[in-house]
């Protein structure tokens, strides 16, 4: 009788493509079409990113690109929303696909109701692209419940069997969960694979830096304002003097973050539920931490319509959990800022 293959450990596995890593795990077959979906999408949507300069692609569409619900489409925003939907409709595996993009869930024709259901923001930090500074992918994943898509995307978050980001930095990376645990792959272009670089991700229970736009604290409430001051001057719980690192791009102060403990996020209604905060809460608790929107566990949050906003703060549990206890927490209100 043939015996069934070794499954190595996390150590062992390191160096391994994603797709083994997923076979390894017993990723259902439908997952692994799906993950290879978005690993084909990150790998085009990463040269796209590294020739926009060239190719134009971080201007701004002109009139009549905006919407209520979205923010100023760049043309790379639009190429990347087509990369991706593109390649999760050719995997077979999903039927229904909402985009940040989009005003509309978009049903895959041919697809039953077994499919996934996929929710994605394509190029988070766009507005960065003329600075070359880190840009990313967030991706949602839930199994569908029935016909239909306009419920099937409205899924609280807590019901994702999978997420995934990817980072366009230095090096093209995709942390990803699957239900067991946080992973992080990175792209060695010499031979086009995502090897597995940081097996189980585990977030510090506390860290010593916080990520969010220090300019805007004259609009912040009381209780944030005494919470940053507190750990400024390390008179938080920890004792320890914090520092402030921010990029203004969600994906990159996520990444670091989530390998280096503290917290990310944004005070305002200004982040999108489905598209980002459940996301990547679901890979931060997949990896020990904590999502909130600094009252409420973020992946218990009913979601009422597609471009739901909310404030968000994601990070080590110790943090969050601090962070959450002055109460006043999140800035009401519907202000805008033009840089």
């Amino acid at each position: 009788m043939a015996q069934a293959p070794m499954q190595p450990g996390a150590e062992e596995q390191r160096g391994v493509t994603m797709n083994q890593f997923l076979t390894w795990s017993g990723a259902p077959a439908q997952m692994i079409l799906l993950m290879q979906a978005l690993q084909t999408a990150t790998k085009i949507i990463a040269s796209k990113v590294a020739s926009a300069g060239v190719e134009g692609l971080g201007d701004k569409l002109g009139a009549g690109a905006d919407s209520g619900d979205r923010d100023a489409q760049k043309k790379l925003d639009v190429v990347a929303n087509e990369v991706l939907k593109t390649a999760l409709a050719a995997s077979n595996v999903v039927g229904v696909m909402a985009s940040e993009e989009d005003d509309e869930p978009c049903i895959v024709d041919g697809q039953d109701s077994s499919k996934h259901v996929v929710v994605f923001d394509p190029l988070d930090g766009s507005s960065n692209i003329a600075a070359s500074i880190p840009t990313g992918t967030i991706v949602g994943v839930y199994a569908r419940k029935g016909e239909d898509a306009a419920q099937d995307v409205l899924q609280p978050g807590e019901q994702q069997v999978a997420a995934a980001y990817s980072l366009y930095s230095s090096a093209t990376m995709m942390v990803i969960s699957v239900g067991s645990g946080t992973h992080g792959f990175t792209l060695l272009p010499t031979i086009g694979e995502f090897i597995l670089t940081h097996p189980n991700i585990s977030i510090p229970a506390r860290g010593q830096m916080y990520s969010l736009n220090d300019a805007r604290q004259h609009d912040w409430p009381a209780g944030l304002r005494n919470y940053i001051t507190k750990i400024q001057k390390g008179e938080g719980q920890s004792g320890k003097q914090y520092s402030a690192r921010y990029i203004c791009s969600l994906v990159a102060d996520f990444h670091r973050t989530l390998l280096y403990g503290g917290w990310a996020g944004n005070p305002r209604s200004h982040l999108r539920l489905v598209y980002e905060a459940n996301p990547l809460s679901y890979l931060c608790e997949q990896a020990g931490g904590r999502g909130s929107d600094g009252v409420s566990h973020i992946l218990s949050i009913p979601v009422t319509k597609l471009h739901q906003r909310l404030p968000f703060f994601a990070g080590s549990p110790e943090d969050i959990s601090e962070l959450e206890s002055y109460g006043d927490v999140q800035q009401v209100g519907t202000k805008k800022y033009d840089v």
